[in-house]
């Protein structure tokens, strides 16, 4: 039997894993993508303490290496359930199932989709999540991006150096980004800003998108952009299908923790994004490991 299954290969999961290998636990990661979580997705960190502005993905391997480090192992594998048996734990996958003295869940978040029509036969014909894995697809097109927070404009500004045109879609009348990041995007002179208005229907020619049509939240009329790629970046879901059965997840679909990071199910924790939190970035998920790690290695 384990000591630890951590669920989800993030900034949080890998955290975690380095504290309790290091402090003596026999660990298993399990995370069906490659570790890092969001940080492969992600151009440039360049708000985590300490480090100069970084890709995403050199930090993802980074922190990758120091998590192993201790003797820890990774299992390329989804978590579909968590049973709790008292004094130990099940967790089970598609391929076999595994038995921990504790468990952490740290699966994060997953990109809101417009849930429009087409939407999902069009993913990966000019819908994207990821305009760092899928932007070079797009060179010298025109393209839009949803979306009116943090992720969006810094996304759209990485398409903007790809790209001939991005169109940026935003639902308010002013962006929910912060100021550094809206005062960088106004000086990108290929990216034209549609304020309050929505995404209304995909367009495709031949299983691709073709365009999208854009309605006006004022009077409803609607505009059609001639566009090849469409990148939403509207929210994130938190991803806590493994937990459902442990009857742990609050109403808005995050998991509550205490300081220590465990839920009300003994012997079961929470970290990262997936924890119901006020800020969700990279420097808050590992201190959440960290501290669930170190916590959980006291507790042998």
């Amino acid at each position: 039997m384990l000591d630890l299954i951590i669920i989800g290969a993030g900034p949080a999961g890998m955290s975690a894993c380095l504290y309790a290998s290091r402090a003596g636990l026999d660990v298993l990661i399990l995370d069906g993508s490659a570790p890092g979580g969001k940080l492969n997705v992600t151009a440039q960190i360049e708000n985590y303490p300490g480090l100069k502005p970084t890709p995403g993905p050199e930090i993802a391997f980074t922190m990758y290496e120091s998590a192993m480090n201790f003797g820890a192992k990774m299992a390329y594998e989804e978590a579909l359930d968590i049973k709790d048996h008292g004094d130990y734990k099940e967790v089970i996958t598609a391929k076999q199932t595994y038995q921990a003295k504790y468990v952490l869940i740290a699966t994060g978040t997953k990109e809101r989709q417009m849930n429009l029509e087409k939407e999902n036969e069009l993913v990966g014909r000019g819908i994207s999540y990821c305009a760092v894995c899928d932007g070079p697809f797009f060179k010298e097109q025109d393209v839009a991006v949803i979306g009116g927070g943090n992720s969006a404009l810094e996304e759209a500004m990485y398409l903007a150096t790809l790209c001939h045109k991005v169109h940026l879609v935003v639902r308010r009348d002013v962006f929910r980004a912060d100021k550094v990041i809206q005062d960088r995007l106004s000086k990108v002179e290929n990216i034209e800003v549609h304020f309050k208005r929505k995404p209304k229907e995909i367009l495709e020619q031949n299983q691709k998108v073709c365009g999208l049509l854009i309605e006006n939240s004022d009077d409803q009329t609607t505009e059609e952009l001639k566009v090849n790629g469409i990148f939403p970046f509207i929210g994130l879901d938190p991803m806590t299908q493994c937990a459902k059965s442990l009857n742990i997840v609050s109403e808005n679909g995050y998991i509550d923790a205490n300081e220590n990071m465990e839920t009300a199910v003994k012997g079961i924790f929470v970290a990262g994004d997936v924890r119901n939190k006020q800020l969700r970035q990279v420097v808050t998920a590992t201190n959440d490991g960290a501290i669930a790690g170190q916590y959980i290695a006291s507790l042998k």
